[in-house]
């Protein structure tokens, strides 16, 4: 997960960042009190260099606050961050208010006109011009972030030896199958939400606020006016997307469904849902616990990463240095020293921490870490190497002015090291000591395709359905008292997911996901997730591969490494579908290559659900 990135270092990041939250103002040369002398282009240059500057002033000091606040939980380190973040909003929304003394001018260099952009797309929370509100805003932000992080589950609330956090409850998750633990370890980690709900309604509404107080109707639609287009051309993009790979969605449910009735006999829900609890994820957006129930073909032996991990030792350092490897093999630089002696890999014994993996860049000029509490697991492993993905795209631009210093769009950032992930496969594995030397036969490639749909195409329903219910409540459209209805009505719409209990407008589901108290759109990685296979494909061309996508990997390929940085190091500082086309072709996403990798598994389900039932749609 992205948190940290220059272009949003003027404000709170770790609890308020979504960069490419807000976009094109509408017209406010008419605006009552706004000055009406006309600006030159040297005046809209000076702005902008002043603007660069004012961010490296203040984004090692803003983020050292939000680092300590996400790495040491307390109330005094909530108290800092908040009145950071104040300071931060007020400074942003200044200069934003500044920037449109240039709105309407034809006359601007490119990179004028281009930083005025970004900076309009800085926050994830458009600013209420009420001194107090925005104070209010800043405040809750970060209440509800501490919230989450310090949440836990205590099955008596006397007794602190009976509580659990995230990672105990999700393990039981992960690691049992029996029906009342899981369901009583879910539960127990929803409850956690329903402490949020008055605050993050308050919450919502100031958002609203300040979009409106920036032009925008709510707050969805300053949201979705960051990625050069309108709000609704965007949104009918992620829905031809979702379009594409849908039908291969379905098949897997419908598999899942049916095999998952075998184990709970008489448990599954006639209409075809699948009960969240019992995918092994604790928000059912990855069912890789599934595996051994799902696999097409027991027999043939799959790679076990987790237990090469453990038998070989492998420290939380170790897992890290060997993602660094696969990027400084495409011809990519050694991390700064910094980055290991100030990352945060293991979780403390001695404090409240945000364990949610998250990469962090403080200071625009190398200080890059990530934020993790690792534990040897293959899990772990991949995610180090998205995380990395981050890291990489930070120093690619780095060189560059502060404004441009993000992704090409917010989904860019989330694609890179996903697609570094599609990478790990059983050969590169085998060829870093962590599986044994395999035979790629039909049985073991379906094999592999199921593990990694349980993964991927898993997670595309749910990463489109949380921002489809923020964008619900930010527009009015889903009431207060309709919060925790409407979650589950959108979840089973998309995912085919129901609850395993009835729930009540007492509980606030959505609460339990990082993201949602956090402030932090979701909709980046439902696009990473289209993004990274076209970007795959294209990595692979580069590098002279003509197998099947699925059997690709550039480790070591200098030009795929090549043609990948030349992305990276352009950062914002074009429109994204002409980045994406200097790396793909195409100036749209495209998720074709989705069916392509996945191919062999998509026809198999087809075939294994043919004459069963397949209701939830």
């Amino acid at each position: 997960m992205r948190v940290a990135s220059a272009l949003c270092a003027v404000i709170s990041s770790s609890v308020l960042l979504g960069c490419a939250a807000t976009s094109q103002r509408p017209d406010a040369a008419n605006e009552p009190g706004m000055k009406t002398t006309k600006a030159s282009p040297a005046e809209a240059d000076a702005f902008v260099a002043t603007v660069n500057q004012e961010i490296r002033d203040h984004i090692a000091e803003d983020s050292a606050a939000q680092w300590v606040a996400a790495t040491y939980i307390t109330a005094d380190t909530g108290l800092l961050e908040s009145k950071y973040s104040e300071r931060a909003l007020i400074r942003l929304k200044n200069n934003i208010e500044a920037s449109r003394r240039f709105d309407g001018m034809n006359d601007l260099s490119a990179a004028t006109a281009r930083g005025i952009e970004m900076l309009k797309r800085q926050s994830a929370m458009p600013t209420p011009k009420d001194p107090a509100h925005l104070a209010e805003m800043a405040s809750l932000a970060s209440k509800l972030g501490a919230a989450y992080g310090a949440g836990k589950y205590c099955k008596n609330p006397a007794d602190p030896a009976t509580c659990r956090n995230l990672d105990q409850l999700s393990k039981t998750l992960a690691s049992s199958s029996d029906w009342d633990e899981d369901l009583e370890a879910w539960v127990g980690w929803h409850s956690v939400g329903s402490g949020m709900r008055a605050d993050y309604q308050r919450f919502t509404e100031l958002l609203n606020e300040g979009a409106r107080d920036t032009g925008y109707a709510d707050a969805g639609q300053a949201w979705r006016s960051g990625y050069d287009m309108s709000a609704a051309d965007f949104r009918s993009e992620i829905d031809r997307l979702w379009s594409q790979v849908k039908p291969l969605y379905s098949q897997l449910q419908c598999y899942a469904h049916n095999r998952l009735a075998t184990r709970y006999p008489g448990k599954m829900p006639a209409d075809g849902t699948i009960p969240a609890h019992v995918t092994g994820n604790m928000w059912a957006q990855d069912w890789s616990a599934l595996y051994p129930l799902l696999q097409p073909y027991p027999k043939v032996k799959s790679t076990d990463v987790t237990a090469a991990l453990e038998a070989q030792k492998y420290t939380p350092e170790k897992m890290v240095r060997s993602a660094e490897d696969f990027y400084r093999s495409l011809g990519m630089p050694a991390l700064p020293d910094s980055f290991y002696e100030r990352s945060q890999l293991v979780r403390p014994r001695d404090r409240d921490v945000v364990c949610h993996a998250s990469a962090w860049d403080l200071n625009m000029q190398g200080d890059v870490r990530i934020k993790m509490c690792i534990t040897p697991t293959e899990e772990d492993f991949r995610t180090i190497y998205h995380e990395l993905g981050h890291i990489y795209y930070d120093l690619a631009y780095n060189p560059l002015p502060p404004l441009f210093q993000a992704g090409a769009h917010d989904g860019f950032h989330e694609a890179i090291g996903d697609t570094v992930q599609l990478n790990l496969t059983p050969a590169y594995l085998h060829r870093i000591g962590l599986s044994p030397a395999t035979r790629n036969d039909d049985k073991a490639v379906l094999n592999a395709q199921m593990q990694l749909a349980l993964q991927k195409i898993v997670f595309l329903p749910f990463g489109k359905l949380i921002d489809e219910w923020r964008w619900g409540v930010f527009d009015g459209s889903i009431k207060p008292e309709q919060f925790n209805a409407a979650w589950w009505q959108l979840r089973e719409k998309y995912q085919g997911v129901s609850a395993p209990i009835a729930r009540s407008e007492q509980d606030f589901d959505p609460g339990s996901k990082f993201h949602v108290p956090s402030n932090y759109p979701y909709i980046r990685y439902f696009m990473a997730h289209i993004l990274q296979f076209q970007f795959q494909r294209s990595l692979c061309e580069a590098a002279g591969f003509t197998g099947p996508l699925h059997e690709c990997s550039v480790y070591g390929n200098k030009q795929a490494g090549e043609k990948f940085w030349a992305m990276l190091s352009k950062g914002a500082s074009q429109p994204w579908p002409e980045t994406l086309k200097e790396l793909t072709g195409k100036e749209e996403m495209d998720a074709s290559a989705i069916l392509d990798y996945f191919a062999p598994l998509y026809t198999w389900l087809q075939q294994q659900n043919e004459g069963k039932q397949c209701n939830w749609q």
